[in-house]
């Protein structure tokens, strides 16, 4: 058992590092969404690290695992939605608003898009009369 427990300390930078990776957050982005530095993230994921016992509950809830799973005591049970880049993110967080709130950010981007539509379809109208 205690050569168990060596393995999973052992292991933990790479997990960590493996896990930040897959949904989709640099070690700046993780790093300023715990509120640590880059650097600290770094040091978390080398290779002899030891797991930071009171950033472990806030890693898993931030890297959408638990933290037999952040230890390598346990595999994920099945994916998650997982956001691979900051906009997924930010559409996650959208997602548990309130209908209100959502309508709103709905509408506030259909009207930027429908915008950024238009200039291209301008854009593209006055190269093909310039042609």
């Amino acid at each position: 058992m205690p050569k168990r427990k060596t393995e999973v300390i052992a292991s933990f930078g790479g997990r960590l590092a493996s896990l930040r990776k897959a949904t989709g957050y640099t070690q700046v982005e993780l790093a300023a969404e715990m509120g640590i530095t880059q650097r600290m993230v770094a040091y978390y994921e080398a290779p002899n690290a030891q797991p930071p016992a009171h950033l472990l509950p806030q890693l898993a809830q931030t890297l959408g695992v638990s933290v037999d799973v952040l230890l390598g005591l346990t595999e994920p049970r099945r994916p998650k939605k997982v956001a691979t880049n900051r906009l997924e993110r930010q559409l996650l967080e959208i997602e548990k608003l309130d209908p209100k709130a959502k309508r709103q950010l709905t509408q506030l981007l259909d009207t930027f898009i429908e915008g950024e539509k238009l200039k291209r379809r301008m854009n593209a109208g006055i190269t093909t009369q310039e042609a």
